[in-house]
């Protein structure tokens, strides 16, 4: 027996219980109901293709919806970029190539760098340009949310204060710990392995960085399915440098669509890199003027969102006097 199409009885034995109320659906595709285990087991070789083909476009369909809004700076509310170079606009496209502004000329080789502090303090993530602004303001070694003070404290103290913020499942802790254990700082010996289980443990949270850095690491060590499903959780939360690097791997692997698909979306959000690769398809004519100039307005807008005086004097003092 085979009611596949019908939501209203057991696509194996054809049962109702309770009216068809208590049917539990395929968690794959939604478009079945069973009984129970065995009669889901029982089905499953004549449901298989029809479940992998569905839970494939549901999982395009949540790939390639518009992202969520980017997380505001909690001092100035300002969307904040992943990269600071995403503040940069590009001019209006022209026949075959799109120059950067000066401004981002001068800038371009310190820009693409994180841009925000984590504080364990109170667990906010603040835009360095305002923590740039409150510094120079006479406020050092001070949270510029919470005022609690922050400097003057040792490697242990530091990583004392993020471990309680660790220990009530703060995302945003975890994956700092995380980077620490990544890198050997805050005085924490390099362990790989605890840095991949704190990422992993931040991104079952729901965070998107650790996400990417799940992916950056797996795509490292060559496990390139895993890089991707960490990439696509992570440019499914709205993390655009992680949806400009699936475009990438897609391209490498000679899906043109999708992966312009991906750029595309990663450059409306502001994603530099993925502006400047969808450029670079475009001199080849593998993406259409028309495409290119509406990603440009898009991505020129979300630029301006997240522009700041206090984010441009930032990037300008990293940069230093041009030489």
């Amino acid at each position: 027996m085979d009611n596949s199409h019908s939501t209203h009885c057991c696509a194996d034995c054809g049962g109702v219980a309770g009216g068809g109320a208590g049917l539990k659906a395929c968690t794959s595709c939604r478009l079945v109901k069973y009984c129970n285990i065995k009669c889901q087991k029982n089905h499953w070789k004549k449901h298989k293709k029809v479940c992998k083909q569905r839970a494939a476009e549901l999982r395009d369909e949540a790939l390639f919806k518009d992202p969520p809004l980017k997380e505001d700076c909690p001092i100035c509310y300002l969307p904040m970029p992943i990269k600071l170079i995403a503040c940069m606009t590009l001019t209006p496209a022209t026949i075959s190539s799109v120059p950067i502004y000066d401004y981002a000329e001068a800038n371009e080789e310190v820009a693409n760098i994180g841009t925000e502090t984590y504080y364990s303090c109170c667990g906010k993530s603040i835009c360095k340009g305002c923590v740039d602004s409150f510094r120079k303001s006479g406020n050092i070694g001070i949270c510029p949310f919470c005022n609690a003070m922050t400097g003057g404290k040792t490697n242990a103290e530091i990583v004392e204060e993020l471990m309680k913020r660790v220990k009530v499942n703060d995302a945003g802790a975890i994956y700092v710990l995380g980077n620490d254990y990544h890198n050997g700082s805050e005085g924490l010996q390099q362990d790989q392995e605890k840095a991949l289980e704190l990422w992993t443990r931040a991104a079952e949270l729901g965070s998107s960085t650790a996400h990417f850095a799940l992916g950056l690491y797996y795509r490292a060590g060559g496990d390139l399915t895993k890089a991707k499903f960490h990439y696509e959780a992570a440019a499914m939360a709205g993390n655009e440098g992680a949806r400009n690097n699936l475009g990438n791997m897609e391209y490498r692997s000679g899906k043109r669509e999708r992966a312009v698909k991906h750029l595309i979306i990663a450059a409306s959000a502001g994603c530099y890199n993925a502006m400047q690769n969808l450029l670079d398809l475009f001199k080849h004519d593998l993406v259409s003027l028309d495409e290119i100039e509406s990603t440009l307005t898009a991505y020129n807008n979300s630029c301006a969102e997240m522009r700041s005086e206090s984010r441009d004097k930032y990037i300008s003092k990293l940069k230093g006097p041009r030489e």
